[in-house]
């Protein structure tokens, strides 16, 4: 899945639609940080980074936390992902 097979869940009125959309959304997001912080690592970037390896690794953290919350949310709402 890429963002752009999201972008319908996002438009939906039905917001168990949307909240799938924005949880698909963060994972895909976390993938490619996931991706570029192990080529970080390696120096197989085929860029220079302006931020940190740091930074970079906290933001990732942080959506993994986020990530859980819907997670938990959806167990919750009944909405399957």
């Amino acid at each position: 899945m890429e963002l752009k097979d999201t972008i319908d869940l996002m438009q939906s009125n039905d917001f168990k639609e949307r909240f799938k959309a924005e949880y698909f959304q963060l994972k895909i997001r976390m993938t490619g940080l996931k991706n570029m912080l192990d080529k970080y690592k390696k120096n197989e970037l085929d860029f220079v980074p302006n931020c940190s390896y740091d930074l970079l690794n906290a933001q990732f953290k942080a959506m993994g936390l986020y990530c859980s919350y819907l997670e938990e949310r959806a167990q919750i709402e009944n909405i399957e992902l």
